[in-house]
């Protein structure tokens, strides 16, 4: 059965191609964008860390908050608590931009994670020019081989990666990767509905030596404590808070009871 993880895929696999740009050019200007801050510090903290999401749209549900304005939604994020901003770039399917990310990072002290679908080097080196922080890389999308690669790329440049998984077998591909942040996504990449079970089976295995962040399905406190209690450092959110009214409150009423 095809998913929107495929068509997202294809359709990112298919500009790769079509992207001519000489990678040494682009490692060059890549090297010399702005200082990345540090994404594994900033979840290393006491109680339970938050990475809020910029996202306007999604492909199970469309629009979610299209008139958001990054920069202001962001600094409420941070004003709130946050400890990482999480932005989607991926323009076709999610509504976002580069530009999108680069007002955020103009915006916060904190951390920006640039959400996207990472399927070539270059997409690396353009996180960094746009400003980000740290890049996702998931498991399900890479070989073996691509998701050292691009790990070891992202290192080089001093970008922290939030390696996503969805099951025990991604988990096994993500350490051996060397991944230090680990994701688990608790959407079903099929269906893409949550299954939170899944996330905590998932979640309790990790170890103790890396970042453990809970991805998608957030909806309110009682869906996070049993994160917690599987042992997860961090959370990412996005619809329950773009979707919220008030960012800076939703922020702390997510966070606050697990300080």
């Amino acid at each position: 059965m095809k998913t929107y993880l495929d068509s997202i895929l294809a359709s990112h696999r298919a500009s790769a191609d079509a992207d001519h740009r000489q990678l040494e050019v682009v490692l060059d200007q890549a090297r010399g964008g702005p200082r990345p801050r540090s994404l594994s510090d900033a979840l290393a903290g006491e109680g339970l860390s938050l990475i809020a999401e910029i996202k306007k749209r999604s492909p199970s549900k469309g629009d979610l908050n299209p008139g958001l304005e990054p920069s202001s939604w962001a600094a409420s994020y941070e004003q709130g608590g946050a400890d990482a901003i999480s932005v989607l770039t991926d323009a076709e399917y999610f509504g976002g931009s580069a530009q999108d990310l680069e007002a955020v990072r103009q915006a916060v002290q904190i951390p920006v994670l640039r959400k996207d679908f990472t399927v070539c080097e270059l997409d690396i080196c353009d996180a960094r020019i746009m400003g980000a922080d740290a890049v996702l890389l998931i498991v399900a999308a890479l070989d073996d081989q691509q998701l050292r690669g691009f790990h070891e790329l992202a290192t080089e440049l001093g970008l922290d990666c939030l390696v996503e998984t969805h099951d025990e077998a991604e988990v096994d591909r993500a350490l051996e990767c060397g991944a230090s942040i680990i994701g688990v996504n608790q959407r079903d990449l099929v269906t893409f509905q949550v299954d939170q079970s899944r996330a905590v089976r998932v979640g309790m295995m990790l170890p103790d030596d890396v970042v453990k962040v809970a991805e998608s399905g957030v909806s309110g406190v009682g869906s996070v404590r049993p994160l917690v209690d599987a042992g997860y450092d961090a959370i990412l959110v996005g619809e329950a808070l773009v979707t919220s009214g008030d960012p800076k409150s939703a922020v702390g009423l997510l966070k606050e009871p697990f300080s």
